[in-house]
């Protein structure tokens, strides 16, 4: 996993803008694969960061970027904490509903579309589409079913972030830097 990926999919996050991002990306054995996010949990958890796999799928995995504490907090949310207990979540901490999300991606045939609330998708967009589907106001990041310019606002902003972390890793920026503490 290179810090190309990280910064192509996870700016937001290291910026400290975004909760958390998913990735997906090839990997040799599971050995290097561990050894390389045990190296970036090293870097990264000084800021407030961590990274894990969330699902193995053939030679790829699906890795999740996320602060902790932004997460423990979204989830806290009344919407939020509402839509995972209809969703059987038990889970009372971030940690155990991460758990439990790894556990529905290893065993359900569906994508759990509960995993919004681990990107810091507003939570109204997360029961919109678990309900309306093909209702959505617009379409960026995520399909929007409240607030529009708001989300609208928001997807620029991740955009120009990337942008920029992908400018400055170019120009010889480490990762390091690159993460922000928050």
């Amino acid at each position: 996993m290179s810090d190309e990926q990280l910064v192509q999919f996870c700016s937001p996050t290291l910026a400290g803008i975004k909760t958390g991002n998913l990735f997906s990306c090839s990997y040799t054995t599971k050995d290097e694969l561990f050894t390389d996010l045990r190296r970036l949990n090293r870097i990264l958890q000084p800021k407030g960061l961590r990274i894990l796999p969330l699902k193995f799928s053939g030679s790829r995995v699906l890795v999740y970027l996320y602060r902790p504490g932004d997460l423990a907090r979204d989830l806290k949310a009344a919407e939020a904490l509402q839509l995972l207990q209809e969703a059987g979540y038990r889970g009372r901490t971030s940690e155990q509903c991460i758990a439990e999300l790894m556990r529905r991606l290893k065993t359900c045939d569906e994508f759990p579309h509960e995993i919004g609330l681990f990107l810091s998708y507003p939570p109204e967009d997360v029961r919109g589409f678990m309900e309306h589907r093909s209702e959505a106001k617009c379409t960026g990041c995520w399909k929007v079913y409240g607030d529009a310019d708001k989300a609208q606002e928001t997807f620029r902003r991740y955009k120009k972030c990337t942008e920029t972390y992908s400018k400055q890793l170019a120009g010889g920026v480490p990762i390091t830097r690159l993460a922000v503490a928050v």
